[in-house]
């Protein structure tokens, strides 16, 4: 149930609003959990605002790659927990490939990175 003070507000509308509303909440949801929003320890203002806009734009970053990665520029629903685990196999492999002397541009090298990135991820 949607509720709302305002009398003369039709129900789409008063929908509308609550759509927006959860989208926002959402960005500030992922924002604190997984790109460090409110890690900042520093009194000044500068500051702050340095590590809301970097914090922010980590995010605004990883949506952009997102659909570049399913080639659409439609918005869709991503998982930040299926992401960071991406970005850390992804790490973990070029490190490890890198200290064995493996050539990322070997067939079999190349397969496997693209088989296990993914690997712990929920499924899209």
């Amino acid at each position: 149930m949607l509720y709302s003070t305002d009398k003369e507000l039709d129900a789409l509308t008063l929908i509308k609003y609550y759509k927006s509303r959860f989208q926002i909440e959402f960005l500030f949801r992922d924002a604190k959990q997984y790109t460090g929003l409110t890690h900042c320890q520093s009194p000044r203002k500068e500051a702050i605002h340095m590590q809301v806009n970097a914090s922010l734009t980590a995010l605004n970053l990883l949506k952009i790659e997102d659909r570049k990665e399913k080639q659409t520029s439609e918005v869709t629903v991503i998982s930040m927990a299926s992401w960071k685990r991406r970005k850390f196999n992804r790490h973990l492999m070029c490190r490890l490939f890198d200290e064995l002397g493996l050539d990322m541009n070997c067939k079999k090298v190349s397969m496997i990175y693209e088989q296990y990135s993914d690997y712990g991820a929920i499924a899209s």
